[in-house]
């Protein structure tokens, strides 16, 4: 239901006169107090009619807002809430309204060491108290996936503020092939999430190929506040479009990629598209289907297609078809005793 802003403003106006027990309120009275209120906010001479009053205080006592105020009529004249207390900025939460907030609780929770959601610290705490003095502890009903080993994430906010503040960073950086960690000079554009893992993306020093660095490998972070910003508008929407995952090798070399997925997991890849270029070529008589993407040939793209095993054939192009080939084979030679 649609609400205008004169409407709660009545509404407001209303409540704050009905909780003022010093006063007898008339409906005249209740009509020249929501005409001065919306004189005071609109700037202008608002007439608010006695029938627009009348339905206020039909739809504030009605549940269609939720508020099912108790407003009564005393003396055949007098307007009051029947409860003193009563207010329809202090309405009880219903069940619903506790189970939607739980789980809302748990998912900013999630991000309590974000300066992004600082200021939402002390709302989310005193969300969570009401909650829980509100109803008895529960299972949680949304269930989201979480990695409370993951390491890097005490770093998120120091990367945070260095690109909203456009600082260049003195990262000391060990990728899974280096022996030993190095330091690294850099300009960081965005923070990239997949797969519930983290990644800096950037450039380094004045090398203009964009780098991707996980967060779970950086050791120590220090900002050079010597060093000028490259500050070169990356997009990351555009820059990630083709691509699965976080490795991009060549932004301009994208491919077709065109996979047959079997019967039993045709529906799966239908409702949940690998990719947002996936395209139905065909759809066989035995169920399965064939697809095409639009995308990088990345580590990740590979993942996931060896995920699926033998329920998916890789058909183009031939160089991808045969990494593929080869992987699966080693794999099977794993299990040949």
């Amino acid at each position: 239901m649609a609400i205008n802003k004169n409407a709660l403003i009545r509404y407001k106006t209303i409540d704050k006169c009905l909780q003022n027990h010093y006063r007898q309120w008339t409906l005249n009275d209740l009509i020249e107090a929501c005409s001065d209120a919306l004189h005071e906010y609109e700037g202008r001479e608002v007439n608010v009619s006695r029938r627009t009053v009348q339905l206020d205080i039909q739809m504030m006592r009605s549940d269609k807002l939720g508020y099912n105020a108790p407003i009564v009529v005393y003396d055949r004249k007098f307007y009051k809430y029947e409860e003193e207390e009563y207010s329809i900025t202090d309405i009880p939460l219903t069940e619903n309204d506790m189970n939607v907030l739980s789980e809302t609780v748990e998912m900013l929770k999630q991000f309590k060491d974000f300066s992004l959601f600082s200021e939402l610290g002390g709302i989310i705490q005193r969300l969570e108290d009401k909650v829980y003095s509100e109803k008895t502890h529960q299972s949680a009903i949304i269930h989201l996936d979480k990695n409370e080993g993951l390491k890097g994430l005490q770093h998120l906010d120091v990367l945070y503020q260095a690109i909203l503040k456009k600082i260049v960073l003195r990262l000391t950086y060990r990728s899974f092939k280096a022996r030993q960690a190095s330091e690294v000079i850099f300009h960081p554009f965005i923070l990239k999430e997949f797969n519930n893992r983290w990644f800096l993306v950037g450039v380094s020093g004045n090398k203009p190929k964009i780098m991707t660095l996980a967060l779970d490998r950086i050791i120590h972070v220090d900002y050079d506040l010597d060093i000028p910003y490259r500050n070169e508008q990356f997009d990351g929407d555009t820059y990630y479009k083709n691509t699965i995952g976080v490795t991009v090798l060549d932004q301009k070399h994208i491919q077709r990629i065109v996979l047959r997925i079997d019967r039993s997991n045709a529906p799966y890849v239908t409702t949940k598209p690998l990719h947002h270029t996936q395209e139905i070529i065909s759809v066989h008589k035995n169920g399965s289907i064939t697809v095409q993407l639009q995308v990088h040939i990345n580590f990740e793209l590979e993942r996931l297609i060896l995920g699926f095993g033998e329920t998916i054939e890789v058909l183009e192009p031939r160089l991808l078809r045969k990494r593929i080939r080869k992987k699966l084979a080693a794999a099977a030679s794993q299990y040949s005793e």
